[in-house]
């Protein structure tokens, strides 16, 4: 069960259910007919499962979301109401999460953005705006190196240019104790570190939030541990960033204002890699900054899906312009 599930059951019914695998469900809470689907694919022989809402006439191309590594397909309903009126919404466990199957770490970053493109060659969707956060940031943004022409717009949240070493030696400390079924404690630290610490900044939801990570985190089956150690794995065996061309499409890098993960000096240099990129942080809000501030991230995201003014907003920071410019073709 996903962080954003809790989070919903915790605070009343979220805005629309999950879609019930193989078939559509109609829903008009947010303003007209949605259809919603599921579809299991295979890639390169593992099999991994999209979930694809559908809304009425697209004002923007389709909006694929990539959701960090303790995220599922089902993280992102509640804001399905705000995003799925602007056209096609779709959310995916990749190989290795959530019900996808167990994916071995000798796959890693270009394993997960090649299936990326698999997903959109198989929904026949040539470009998409991309919405990728944390570990969804690094496959994201490996995928728009690879694979340039499809992509509309690029957003990272909660990226960094690098694994902090602190938290490097911790998961490989954490590794040991799943091994040796020590759920608890590694629950308790998780929290810890997605949540700022107390004294750094007002966080919103901050004590649910923090209850809710520890509560998932502590509740994962044999499976979701075994693919969790995974993960840890893959992520010391492959490289995060590289240092590789990334396309020139309006780019938007977003940060917590009080994350202490990914701080926003971090977002800041992740902005300056790429070219035509502006940077900005959300108010009180951490590295969980889609789950604390869900309607007002939504509406960050549909402004800059759909070119709308990022200035003047109540709930985040002036855009900062850090990416490089690009040079003009030779005449």
């Amino acid at each position: 069960m996903s962080l954003d599930t809790v989070l919903a059951q915790d605070q009343g019914p979220p805005g629309a259910g999950p879609a019930i695998p193989g078939q559509t469900t109609d829903n008009s809470e947010s303003g007209g007919a949605r259809r919603v689907e599921e579809r299991d694919l295979t890639f390169d022989g593992f099999r991994y499962t999209c979930r694809v809402v559908h809304h009425g006439a697209p004002l923007t191309e389709p909006i694929l979301v990539l959701g960090g590594s303790s995220q599922d397909r089902n993280s992102w309903v509640r804001h399905e109401k705000w995003l799925s009126p602007l056209g096609q919404v779709i959310t995916v466990d990749l190989p290795g999460y959530g019900t996808a199957d167990f994916l071995p770490a000798a796959h890693g970053v270009d394993f997960l953005a090649a299936a990326v493109r698999h997903l959109l060659t198989e929904l026949a969707v040539q470009r998409i705006n991309l919405v990728a956060a944390c570990y969804g940031g690094a496959v994201g943004l490996r995928f728009a190196q690879h694979y340039p022409g499809m992509i509309a717009r690029l957003m990272l949240v909660g990226m960094t240019p690098r694994i902090p070493a602190d938290y490097a030696a911790a998961m490989r400390r954490w590794s040991g104790m799943i091994d040796r079924g020590e759920t608890e404690p590694i629950a308790r630290e998780l929290a810890d570190r997605f949540m700022s610490p107390p004294g750094t900044g007002h966080v919103r939801k901050h004590a649910a939030v923090s209850r809710l990570v520890y509560q998932q985190i502590a509740g994962q089956d044999p499976e979701q541990l075994r693919k969790s150690a995974e993960h840890n794995t893959r992520l010391m065996r492959h490289e995060w960033y590289r240092p590789e061309p990334v396309p020139a499409v309006p780019s938007l890098v977003v940060t917590g204002e009080h994350d202490t993960l990914c701080t926003p000096e971090m977002g800041r240099e992740v902005a300056a890699l790429l070219p035509e990129a502006r940077f900005l942080t959300i108010d009180e809000t951490d590295h969980l900054a889609p789950v604390e501030r869900i309607a007002d991230f939504s509406d960050l995201v549909a402004r800059f899906c759909t070119d709308r003014p990022l200035s003047g907003l109540s709930y985040c920071g002036s855009p900062e312009t850090l990416g490089f410019a690009v040079a003009p073709p030779a005449p």
